[in-house]
Protein backbone atom coordinates (compact mmCIF):
# COMPACT_ATOMS: atom_id res chain seq x y z
CA UNK A 1 0.00 0.00 0.00
CA UNK A 2 2.59 2.29 1.12
CA UNK A 3 4.47 1.62 -2.54
CA UNK A 4 1.06 2.91 -4.43
CA UNK A 5 1.09 6.27 -2.60
CA UNK A 6 4.79 6.77 -2.74
CA UNK A 7 4.80 5.95 -6.59
CA UNK A 8 2.54 8.99 -7.29
CA UNK A 9 3.79 11.42 -4.99
CA UNK A 10 7.73 10.99 -6.11
CA UNK A 11 6.13 11.89 -9.39
CA UNK A 12 4.09 14.79 -8.35
CA UNK A 13 7.31 16.57 -6.60
CA UNK A 14 9.61 15.59 -10.07
CA UNK A 15 6.55 17.11 -12.44
CA UNK A 16 6.93 20.21 -10.11
CA UNK A 17 10.84 20.70 -10.21
CA UNK A 18 10.67 20.48 -13.32
CA UNK A 19 8.17 22.76 -14.20
CA UNK A 20 9.57 25.26 -11.63
CA UNK A 21 13.31 25.05 -13.52
CA UNK A 22 12.27 24.12 -17.03
CA UNK A 23 8.91 25.79 -17.53
CA UNK A 24 8.10 28.51 -15.01
CA UNK A 25 9.31 32.45 -15.59
CA UNK A 26 12.07 33.45 -13.17
CA UNK A 27 10.70 36.28 -11.59
CA UNK A 28 12.25 39.79 -13.12
CA UNK A 29 15.48 40.95 -11.43
CA UNK A 30 14.82 44.16 -9.86
CA UNK A 31 16.68 47.24 -11.35
CA UNK A 32 19.66 48.44 -9.03
CA UNK A 33 18.29 52.59 -8.09
CA UNK A 34 20.89 54.88 -9.95
CA UNK A 35 20.58 57.00 -7.23
CA UNK A 36 20.93 55.04 -3.40
CA UNK A 37 18.76 57.83 -1.31
CA UNK A 38 16.39 60.81 -2.24
CA UNK A 39 17.65 64.03 -3.00
CA UNK A 40 17.01 66.72 -1.33
CA UNK A 41 17.66 70.42 -2.53
CA UNK A 42 18.44 73.15 -0.21
CA UNK A 43 16.05 75.08 -1.74
CA UNK A 44 18.02 78.71 -0.74
CA UNK A 45 21.33 79.38 -3.08
CA UNK A 46 24.50 80.06 -1.26
CA UNK A 47 26.42 83.23 -2.06
CA UNK A 48 30.15 83.15 -0.52
CA UNK A 49 33.62 84.97 -0.88
CA UNK A 50 36.08 83.35 -2.84
CA UNK A 51 40.04 83.99 -2.55
CA UNK A 52 41.06 86.57 -4.80
CA UNK A 53 37.55 88.81 -4.48
CA UNK A 54 35.60 86.80 -6.16
CA UNK A 55 32.36 84.91 -4.90
CA UNK A 56 30.43 81.96 -6.08
CA UNK A 57 26.98 81.76 -5.59
CA UNK A 58 26.14 78.10 -5.24
CA UNK A 59 22.89 75.25 -5.17
CA UNK A 60 23.71 72.16 -2.89
CA UNK A 61 21.85 68.87 -3.17
CA UNK A 62 22.45 66.17 -0.30
CA UNK A 63 21.12 62.28 -1.09
CA UNK A 64 19.76 61.42 2.40
CA UNK A 65 19.30 57.28 2.85
CA UNK A 66 15.93 56.26 2.37
CA UNK A 67 15.51 55.14 5.55
CA UNK A 68 15.87 59.01 7.13
CA UNK A 69 12.85 60.74 7.18
CA UNK A 70 14.15 63.85 7.93
CA UNK A 71 10.28 65.97 8.42
CA UNK A 72 9.73 66.79 12.15
CA UNK A 73 7.92 64.83 14.84
CA UNK A 74 4.42 65.31 15.72
CA UNK A 75 4.07 68.83 17.41
CA UNK A 76 7.92 69.87 16.58
CA UNK A 77 6.67 71.69 13.07
CA UNK A 78 7.43 75.08 12.68
CA UNK A 79 7.77 77.27 9.48
CA UNK A 80 11.25 77.39 8.58
CA UNK A 81 12.74 80.66 7.41
CA UNK A 82 11.72 81.90 3.82
CA UNK A 83 13.23 80.29 1.23
CA UNK A 84 14.85 77.50 3.91
CA UNK A 85 13.56 73.77 3.40
CA UNK A 86 11.30 71.65 5.70
CA UNK A 87 14.57 70.15 6.89
CA UNK A 88 15.05 70.68 10.80
CA UNK A 89 18.71 70.64 10.17
CA UNK A 90 19.52 72.71 7.35
CA UNK A 91 20.42 75.46 9.70
CA UNK A 92 23.68 73.01 10.35
CA UNK A 93 24.38 72.15 6.58
CA UNK A 94 24.10 75.72 5.70
CA UNK A 95 26.63 76.45 8.25
CA UNK A 96 28.53 73.65 7.13
CA UNK A 97 28.94 74.14 3.88
CA UNK A 98 29.64 78.52 4.21
CA UNK A 99 32.03 77.49 6.25
CA UNK A 100 33.58 74.58 4.20
CA UNK A 101 33.50 76.28 0.99
CA UNK A 102 34.27 80.40 1.81
CA UNK A 103 37.69 81.41 0.77
CA UNK A 104 38.32 78.53 -1.38
CA UNK A 105 39.51 79.22 -5.11
CA UNK A 106 37.41 79.61 -8.34
CA UNK A 107 39.64 77.21 -10.04
CA UNK A 108 38.84 74.57 -7.24
CA UNK A 109 35.04 74.98 -7.97
CA UNK A 110 35.04 75.27 -11.65
CA UNK A 111 37.18 72.50 -11.85
CA UNK A 112 35.48 69.34 -11.87
CA UNK A 113 37.88 66.86 -10.17
CA UNK A 114 38.50 69.80 -8.03
CA UNK A 115 34.64 70.32 -7.51
CA UNK A 116 34.36 66.69 -6.47
CA UNK A 117 37.19 66.92 -4.45
CA UNK A 118 35.02 69.83 -2.21
CA UNK A 119 31.77 67.63 -2.26
CA UNK A 120 33.50 65.10 -0.75
CA UNK A 121 35.09 67.02 2.08
CA UNK A 122 31.21 68.44 2.26
CA UNK A 123 30.03 64.91 2.73
CA UNK A 124 32.78 64.06 5.35
CA UNK A 125 31.71 67.76 7.16
CA UNK A 126 28.16 67.27 7.30
CA UNK A 127 28.11 63.46 8.21
CA UNK A 128 30.17 64.39 11.55
CA UNK A 129 28.37 67.64 12.19
CA UNK A 130 24.68 66.33 11.43
CA UNK A 131 22.15 63.72 11.79
CA UNK A 132 21.52 63.40 8.40
CA UNK A 133 23.89 61.26 7.37
CA UNK A 134 24.30 61.85 3.50
CA UNK A 135 25.11 59.26 1.11
CA UNK A 136 26.10 62.00 -1.67
CA UNK A 137 26.56 65.77 -1.83
CA UNK A 138 26.05 67.43 -5.03
CA UNK A 139 26.68 70.82 -5.87
CA UNK A 140 23.79 71.40 -8.11
CA UNK A 141 24.31 75.11 -9.93
CA UNK A 142 27.41 76.88 -9.98
CA UNK A 143 28.13 80.78 -10.48
CA UNK A 144 31.89 82.25 -10.03
CA UNK A 145 32.48 86.13 -10.97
Amino acid sequence: MNKKILAPLIALVALGGGYKFVLAKPEPKKPEPKVAGDPYVVPKEFLLNLEDERYAKLTVGLVLPHEVADKPAEGEESAPPEGWGESPQEGVVRAVVTETLTGASASELLRPGSRKKIEEELLKELRSETDLKPVDVLITDLTVQ
